[in-house]
């Protein structure tokens, strides 16, 4: 009688059997597991004090606190539009080698970066992905992209 490990037993119960191929059985199905974090390239991108720009960077889920506490701040109470900068202050992870992310970072974006960064905001937590369903216009094809973004051309 082997002996094992109850996880040897339970990882593949057919294995040694008799007459059982393990090949033979439908592959696995994936396991489910959430994305918390998910990488983008900004369009522009943050141009630190010292002339650096910084285009890549990290969102993170965001959690019920990330959206109430905002709601808190006294900026936000003065005035309302400066939720979405203290929102993305919050769940941005990193921007390219900043791993310090604030409200005042996220003031200074461009305006096409911040725009972006909301969009992927509201993919990541409603949506749960980063894909955007597209339509080429030459031949009318219907495809998925990315909007995470990457390299030109990808």
């Amino acid at each position: 009688m082997r002996r094992g490990s109850l996880s040897d037993t339970l990882a593949d119960p057919l294995e040694g059997w008799p007459g059982e191929s393990t090949s033979n059985r439908p592959p696995e199905a994936p396991r489910n597991e959430l994305q918390t974090e998910f990488s983008f390239v900004l369009p522009r991108g943050y141009v630190d004090g010292a002339g650096t720009l910084h285009r890549d960077g990290v969102m993170r889920l965001a959690t019920a606190r990330d959206e109430l506490v905002p709601l808190r701040d006294d900026r936000v109470r003065e005035n309302p539009a400066y939720l979405t900068v203290v929102l993305l202050a919050r769940v941005l992870v990193r921007i390219g080698s900043i791993e310090d992310v604030h409200a005042g970072l996220v003031e200074n974006l461009f305006a096409a970066d911040l725009a972006f960064l909301q969009d992927l905001y509201r993919r990541v937590n409603t949506e749960g992905h980063t894909r955007a369903a597209v339509t080429c216009p030459a031949c009318e094809h219907r495809f998925a992209v990315d909007v995470a973004g990457g390299r030109l051309g990808e």
